[in-house]
């Protein structure tokens, strides 16, 4: 590959880095600008850890064939099991332990090596293998995110010769750099839809991060905390209150945001949530479908969770409407964009009526208010309560309990939630 299609490939690396091209198409480019500039390459494959709650990276592979394999992937840790094992078996990792950057290998000599996939390789044709890793200075390390990985292969029986090897060394870090600026970008998308939320996140990331920016919209609110939590707090062991609490949060979360609705803030067992929509009434009623795949979610839990000998509970959860303040609230440098106002205070004060009147759900009467008629009559009064640290007393309504007991009733609720308005 001669020296002008190096600079072009390049310069198309460097502008679709700067306009975010996503990283598959980057590598997918990358392959066949050097084929078409003399590079003959038959596969390459990249990957890079990220800064993940599930996933320690992602990888993108090409092929100048199509075989049965995917163009991306995702893997989990490789610190423990059959994960552990093949990792130790890679090139990649004999490369960090002895301190390579680059490594070639013969297909076509390579059977005392006992790599991972080297056999594999060889088998569909490719004749030389070389794998890079290019590592970041510490200022440029994000979490386990250090390098990036990649090897690539060609099936010219000489291999790639000394030019071809003097190509990828220019290029190779290019790409990767490439990689590298995509790979931050997921990681900001990642950390904020996991740490504010979605709705939040995407607004942070869209430049609304100055304190006191926020806007008044109306909105369903949804406040959820967990039955005689500390309770079972109290009565289990220490490593077992993280997980505890970890299964029905995500029970919780899992309803929230199966509805459309954004989660804004955990709050120990408490889960604050909202759903928007410029109908009130469809935000309503899908705050009600929450609530109703809540209770299928924690059955589920608690029947695993029984069989594992592990303590269940149930939640209570309060619904109301209001309009509220959505943005950023806090210091110069420490900003929570989150909602307040009096019916954020309301909401978690209908919640906490639940222990009192002993119903699993409350709703206020402004959140009965503009359900249709069908709608209302499934909501039935528990009587007028003053809640604390608030000045007005208010009409409290629950599910009715018909729902639980009547088969016929329960039908009709469910019919009446899975009704598009």
């Amino acid at each position: 590959m001669d020296i002008a299609p190096r600079l072009h490939l390049m310069n198309w690396l460097v502008s679709q880095g700067l306009t975010g091209l996503p990283e598959i198409e980057l590598v997918r480019g990358f392959c066949e600008r050097c084929r078409a500039g003399g590079l003959e390459l038959s596969r390459g494959l990249v990957f890079i850890d990220t800064l993940h709650p599930i996933f320690e990276g992602r990888g993108f592979r090409w092929n100048d064939t199509e075989i049965d394999e995917s163009n991306t992937f995702e893997y989990g840790p490789t610190g423990e099991g059959d994960a552990a094992q093949n990792w130790r078996r890679s090139v990649f990792h004999h490369m960090l332990e002895n301190g390579h950057d680059d490594v070639q290998i013969d297909l076509a000599d390579c059977a005392s090596l006992d790599f991972t996939m080297i056999d594999d390789l060889a088998a569909r044709g490719h004749r030389h293998f070389v794998a890079f890793v290019h590592r970041f200075g510490e200022a440029g390390t994000i979490g386990q995110m250090d390098c990036v990985y990649s090897y690539w292969l060609t099936r010219r029986a000489e291999g790639f010769g000394e030019q071809g090897l003097a190509a990828l060394r220019d290029l190779v870090p290019v790409l990767g750099l490439a990689i590298k600026s995509a790979a931050q970008i997921d990681i900001a998308r990642t950390l904020g839809r996991v740490y504010l939320g979605r709705d939040a996140s995407e607004q942070v990331l869209r430049g609304k991060i100055s304190r006191g920016v926020t806007e008044r919209i109306k909105a369903v609110l949804w406040f959820s905390d967990l039955r005689d939590s500390t309770a079972i707090s109290e009565s289990i062991g220490p490593d077992e209150i993280i997980p505890f609490l970890n299964d029905y949060a995500q029970a919780a979360i899992d309803a929230v945001h199966d509805e459309g609705g954004d989660v804004l803030k955990l709050i120990g067992d408490g889960v604050l949530a909202m759903f928007t929509s410029a109908d009130t009434a469809a935000a309503k009623r899908a705050a009600l479908r929450a609530e109703h795949r809540l209770r299928h979610n924690m059955a589920e839990l608690n029947a695993r969770r029984a069989r594992n000998g592990r303590p269940t509970t149930s939640a209570w959860v309060g619904l109301h409407v209001g309009d509220v303040f959505y943005g950023n609230v806090g210091s110069e440098d420490r900003l929570d964009f989150t909602v307040v106002g009096p019916a954020v205070n309301e909401v978690s004060r209908i919640a906490s009526m639940c222990r009192s009147v002993d119903r699993e759900l409350l709703a206020s009467s402004d959140f009965r208010t503009g359900l249709d008629a069908v709608g209302q009559g499934y909501l039935v009064s528990t009587g007028r309560f003053a809640l604390r640290g608030i000045g007005r007393a208010q009409d409290l309504y629950t599910l009715d309990p018909d729902i639980g007991s009547d088969a016929a009733t329960a039908e009709g609720y469910a019919r009446y939630l899975a009704t598009e308005m």
